[in-house]
C-alpha cells in the first residue's frame, strides 16, 4: 500500500478540534494520515528587491530570496528547512503573494513542496502540494506563517493552519518610484536678505554656501529673480539674478 501522509485544506467542524486531515483529490491513494510541524526560517540571503509605483500611486515591492531555518513535528516533516521564495507586496494597503518552493533535510530523502499563499497585514496562509519523505508520498499541507522579505519565516505551521484573505490581482501600469522634486520661484523686491536666507515678493529661501557670493551685491529694495528647490524640508536658493 502507499503511503501517503496529507495536512488538511478541508477540515469538517466536528473534528476541529482533533485536527484530522480530509484529503481531497487524490484518487490514487490507498491510505492517508494526519500529520503537521511547526517551522521556522530568518536567516535570509540571495536577497533581491525592486519597487515600483502603481498607476493608482500603490507601492509594490517585489522580493526574491532565500530563507534556512528548521522544522519540528512529524517525522516526515521534520530538518533543517530551507525556502526559496517570491513575493509581490502592496505595502501601501498590505497584502501580496508570497509563492516558492519548501524542502526540508529529511534523513535519507527531502520533503519538498511548492506552496503558494495570500499576504495580509504581515501573515500567510496557503497551500502547499509536492512529495513527502517516501518519493511515493504525496503531501498536501495547509500552510501559514508571520512573513517579512527582510525577516523571514516566524510561527510557521504545516497543517492545522487558519484561513487566510483572497487577494485579486489585475493587469496595470507601473511605474519605478521616482523622488518628488517641488520647485518654486519669484520675480520681484527684495524685502529681506541676509548670508543664510533672501526673501522676494514674499518667497523666503535658505542660501547655500556654494551662492552666498551670488547673493552679497542684492540689497533690500533692490529687483532680483529667484528659484528655489525643496530639499529635506527646506527652501533653498539655487539660482538668482536681476
Amino acid at each position: 500500500m502507499k503511503r501517503t501522509p496529507v495536512v488538511a485544506t478541508v477540515v469538517l467542524a466536528a473534528l476541529a478540534g482533533s485536527g484530522i486531515a480530509v484529503a481531497r483529490g487524490l484518487d490514487d491513494a490507498k491510505n492517508a494520515r494526519a500529520l503537521s510541524a511547526t517551522f521556522t526560517a530568518t536567516t535570509a540571503s540571495r536577497i533581491d528587491t525592486r519597487t515600483c509605483t502603481t498607476s493608482d500611486n500603490k507601492s509594490l515591492v517585489a522580493t526574491t530570496g532565500t530563507y534556512t531555518g528548521t522544522a519540528t513535528g512529524d517525522p516526515d516533516l521534520t530538518g533543517a528547512a530551507t525556502l526559496r521564495t517570491r513575493s509581490l507586496i502592496d505595502t501601501t494597503d498590505g497584502i501580496g503573494t508570497v509563492a516558492g518552493s519548501l524542502e526540508i533535510d529529511v534523513p535519507g530523502r527531502h520533503t519538498d513542496a511548492q506552496f503558494t499563499a495570500v499576504y495580509s497585514g504581515g501573515s500567510i496562509a496557503g497551500l502547499a502540494v509536492g512529495h513527502a519523505h517516501s518519493p511515493a508520498a504525496q503531501l498536501l499541507a495547509n500552510l501559514s506563517a508571520t512573513f517579512s522579505s527582510t525577516g523571514g519565516f516566524t510561527n510557521g505551521k504545516l497543517g492545522g493552519s487558519a484561513g487566510g484573505a483572497a487577494v485579486e490581482l489585475a493587469p496595470g501600469a507601473c511605474r519605478p518610484a521616482k523622488p518628488v522634486k517641488e520647485q518654486s520661484s519669484a520675480h520681484g523686491t527684495v524685502t529681506s536678505v541676509s548670508g543664510t536666507s533672501i526673501t522676494v515678493a514674499g518667497l523666503t529661501c535658505a542660501v547655500p554656501p556654494s551662492l552666498q557670493a551670488r547673493v552679497a551685491p542684492f540689497t533690500m529694495g533692490s529687483r532680483a529673480q529667484i528659484q528655489c528647490t525643496l530639499t529635506n524640508g527646506v527652501n533653498t536658493l539655487t539660482r538668482i539674478g536681476k
